[in-house]
């Protein structure tokens, strides 16, 4: 995900002008879009002024705005601090209860986010070792890192 709009309000109306809606439209979605993601007192904010995880629920927000039904979440938290992590998940976690009908899929290396998941799937070297629900991955995982951390102090 990136911005590529000087502003806020333009950055997430972008996508919008190929599906020939009216300007009452656009501000409608992008305004709702925005509210969901809880930046809406930015919308004439510069994307430059904004942090990372500002940016991101930015990117969020432009893609609620579409209606897209699949969001491919690459590592979305990674070199953002705390409270910014936790500002885009919130975000995606109010896009999916507002939306109903939009997946995640959340690609991370961070333990944490598995308890937002509703499934999770376990990969080595591009091969699926094991999927199943979340709180199940989670702990064959910290089990994993528990017999390597054995293996080495041994």
């Amino acid at each position: 995900m990136q911005v590529v709009m000087p502003t806020v309000e333009a950055d997430v109306a972008f996508g919008l002008g190929r599906l020939n809606l009216t300007n009452s439209e656009v501000r409608s979605r992008v305004s709702k879009a925005l509210e969901a993601v809880g930046m809406s007192e930015y919308l004439q904010r510069p994307v430059q002024t904004l942090s990372g995880g500002q940016k991101q629920r930015v990117a969020i927000a432009g893609a609620l705005a579409e209606a897209c039904k699949v969001l491919l979440l690459d590592e979305l938290t990674t070199f953002l601090d705390e409270s910014d992590q936790m500002g885009v998940i919130k975000a995606v976690q109010n896009l999916l209860d507002i939306s109903g009908e939009v997946t995640a899929l959340w690609v991370t290396h961070r333990l944490e986010e598995l308890e937002y998941a509703d499934g999770a799937v376990y990969m080595e070297d591009g091969r699926v070792i094991m999927h199943g629900d979340a709180a199940s991955i989670n702990k064959f995982i910290k089990a994993k890192q528990s017999s390597y951390i054995n293996r080495i102090n041994s």
